[in-house]
């Protein structure tokens, strides 16, 4: 039986929190709205875009919400277009993959981007055609849904019992728990590890080397 690692993208693959950051900042102002503090915008980073704004804007009309998110997909694919997007691996991402294939697991993703969003993150970094199974936002509802993983488990020909999430927020933790997967944490992204435990988080791992470990006992 096949054995699943599948990973959130932002904030645990590739640290995209500027593009983000500067995507809803300039949506928000094309809008006439102040932009958001930039933690805010750090607390909603794996949500599906149009929840993410309505995170940041509860007490707002749903049509100006999908015009935002519109807005900020605009600005991110503006940016993409000009080169200026810069979403780098984490440290010793690359030597985690090969460790993992080498263990036998095979590779996923479950992420709050779009398809051409991820899609872009695994052709800069040569990553494409290293994951059995890519899940988005476009296809699934909003994290912490367990919708995206258990269609991952399905083309991954797996069971729950072999699968694991890794993720940076407590949506990936929920969404792991709502799934009856294994929840694992990294602490180099958007949320607090003390949160990741509150949220279910079997452990969080410090660094690549500690997730394998955590992965493979």
């Amino acid at each position: 039986m096949n054995k699943p690692a599948l990973f959130d993208c932002d904030g645990t693959m590739v640290d995209s929190q500027a593009n983000i950051c500067a995507s809803m900042d300039q949506a928000f102002i094309k809008h006439g709205l102040a932009p958001p503090d930039h933690h805010l915008t750090r607390r909603i980073v794996g949500l599906s875009l149009q929840e993410a704004v309505r995170q940041l804007l509860p007490s707002h009309e749903e049509g100006l919400i999908r015009e935002i998110a519109q807005s900020y997909k605009d600005g991110f694919f503006e940016l993409r277009q000009a080169g200026s997007v810069h979403e780098p691996l984490y440290d010793g991402l690359l030597g985690l993959l090969d460790q993992l294939e080498n263990a036998g697991w095979v590779l996923g993703v479950a992420t709050g981007k779009s398809d051409r969003g991820l899609h872009h993150v695994l052709e800069t970094h040569g990553l494409t055609g290293r994951f059995v199974t890519l899940q988005t936002a476009d296809r699934h509802p909003s994290k912490p849904h367990p919708a995206m993983v258990e269609l991952a488990i399905a083309e991954a020909g797996a069971t729950t019992q072999t699968t694991a999430m890794i993720g940076d927020t407590t949506f990936d933790m929920e969404m792991a728990i709502n799934a009856r997967v294994r929840a694992i944490g990294v602490d180099w992204g958007y949320h607090d590890p003390d949160e990741l435990i509150t949220s279910g988080a079997e452990v969080v791992a410090a660094d690549m080397d500690e997730l394998n470990k955590v992965l493979n006992r």
